[in-house]
């Protein structure tokens, strides 16, 4: 699934395509607005918060979240698409260009206005203007029992956080992510730590990583192979307990295993 930084910069390159432009054209490929039609309407801004997108226009926002296929392209009007027809579920148009997003995992139209319900249960966005670290350590805070590589990809807590990142800010700070979240030394050191990592990676992509995908492969820092494994664990999700299992990558010797 796309992180963070991902949204954030195809965020980047839409608002450089739309942001200010009059759509000449809309074609919503889902049922549910399928008769919706912007023609003629600005888009005012284009953002993002954590995984999820915005583009706006005085009177709708248009919510998109790229899930595990998903992507947004731009192209010239009368260029050829990249991807199959069939796989666009949003078409925005102007004189000059296509905005196209392909296997959209949600796509949904909102009032203007109304896209903080969509967000507000969300943790602060590590790459937003208004980031607040203390902020996301609270909210690790209540499960201290949870392990700190669910922690992190729990929304709620962050936004911006998945499977890779995840990896490598426990990496990094030499944590092995089935610690829990109360046994970890330094919360506000290792949120800190996701945020300079994020930030890296949309000013100097592409990141290359450290431990995520390099099994077998030798640490960086002291040579020991990193190994691959998977995170079993019981969460509390709202009211119900979770059983989930989520691939960890780690160097067996500067994170190791938690007593349990």
């Amino acid at each position: 699934m796309p992180e963070g930084d991902t949204v954030f910069l195809t965020a980047k390159r839409l608002r450089a395509a739309l942001a200010g432009k009059e759509l000449a054209r809309s074609d919503f490929r889902v049922p549910r607005f399928a008769t919706l039609d912007l023609r003629g309407q600005v888009v005012e801004s284009v953002g993002s918060y954590g995984k999820h997108l915005f583009i706006r226009t005085p009177t709708v926002s248009i919510h998109t979240h790229l899930k595990m296929e998903g992507s947004w392209r731009v192209f010239h009007c009368g260029q050829r698409w990249t991807k199959p027809r069939v796989t666009a579920r949003v078409v925005l148009s102007t004189e000059e260009v296509e905005a196209v997003g392909f296997s959209l995992g949600t796509v949904d139209v909102v009032r203007a206005g109304d896209e903080h319900r969509i967000i507000d249960h969300l943790g602060p966005d590590l790459l937003g203007p208004n980031w607040d670290a203390a902020e996301a350590v609270r909210r690790l805070e209540r499960y201290p029992n949870q392990p700190i590589g669910v922690a992190v990809l729990d929304q709620r807590n962050l936004a911006g956080i998945g499977n890779i990142y995840r990896s490598e800010v426990c990496f990094l700070r030499r944590v092995h992510p089935a610690t829990r979240v109360g046994d970890v030394s330094d919360l506000l050191a290792l949120v800190d730590e996701a945020h300079r990592v994020l930030t890296e990676a949309v000013r100097k992509p592409p990141r290359r990583p450290l431990a995520y995908g390099r099994t077998h492969r030798p640490c960086q820092r002291c040579g020991t192979p990193l190994k691959a494994g998977l995170l079993d664990y019981t969460a509390p999700d709202y009211d119900r307990v979770v059983q989930r299992e989520r691939g960890i990558y780690f160097c067996p010797h500067c994170q190791p295993v938690p007593p349990m």
